[in-house]
């Protein structure tokens, strides 16, 4: 992985409970991913989070991405 692809994601163990957050901001990286499953808008989005970049949500997903690629997920099989 590479570290500089990440650098808008931090994590602080006195910020959040230590969930990675964008650039030392109090907004979780799951916050803004659950707001794009949800369906927001790039601008619905940044019109919440004035802090935000739309560079901070493309790293967001890319670190969730990233986060779940080597891992098994319990899914239930549908018959």
């Amino acid at each position: 992985m590479n570290e500089s692809m990440f650098d808008r994601i931090t994590i602080n163990r006195n910020q959040m409970g230590g969930a990675p957050c964008i650039r030392g901001f109090r907004i979780p990286v799951a916050t803004v991913v659950g707001m794009v499953a949800d369906g927001m808008t790039e601008a619905e989005i940044l019109a919440t989070y004035p802090d935000l970049e739309p560079e901070d949500i493309r790293a967001s997903l890319r670190f969730a991405a990233e986060a779940v690629r080597e891992r098994e997920l319990p899914l239930v099989a549908h018959s």
